[in-house]
């Protein structure tokens, strides 16, 4: 990984992350001790106990992996306050070039969790990183997978409440 992926998150958001590795990381002798019980039961090569054990191990070390690098990246800031302009915690209503309707999303992390309905586009996605800091009425481009580019233009910046 070449790039530092940059990850806001919300106070509360980067402590229920914090609180879940803190208690995987406590878990981890409940799951070495499970893994030497089945051990201890003999043939390892028919002794499905000890191989469910070693693959909850391994998905809970993957998991800890993840939360440390996510939370040794995390940007913690406060949800915005202002109207106006995008920023991550923000809901966005914008309208893409040549089309009438408008789109509304949430500028934040999968990790701040589920928002209902509204869609969460991330601030280091494409789209979010040519709508950060913009302000109502600015429109920008950005590039579409493809290669070819989009301008879309900001109708509205308020507040997420969740």
């Amino acid at each position: 990984m070449s790039e530092t992926q940059v990850t806001w998150l919300t106070q509360d958001a980067y402590d229920r992350l914090k609180g879940e590795l803190d208690e995987l990381v406590a878990n981890r002798p409940a799951i070495a001790a499970k893994i030497n019980e089945a051990r201890e039961e003999g043939d390892l090569r028919e002794n499905g106990g000890y191989h469910a054990a070693r693959e909850e191990q391994g998905q809970i070390e993957a998991r800890i992996r993840q939360l440390q690098e996510l939370l040794r990246t995390a940007k913690v800031g406060d949800v915005p306050t202002e109207s106006g302009v995008a920023r991550p915690g923000s809901v966005l209503t914008v309208r893409y070039d040549g089309e009438d309707e408008t789109e509304k999303f949430l500028l934040a992390t999968r990790e701040e969790g589920a928002h209902g309905d509204l869609e969460v586009y991330s601030p280091s996605s494409p789209l979010g990183k040519a709508l950060l800091d913009a302000k109502e009425g600015d429109s920008r481009e950005y590039e579409l997978p493809n290669g070819g580019t989009m301008t879309v233009t900001l109708v509205k910046a308020e507040p997420f409440s969740g």
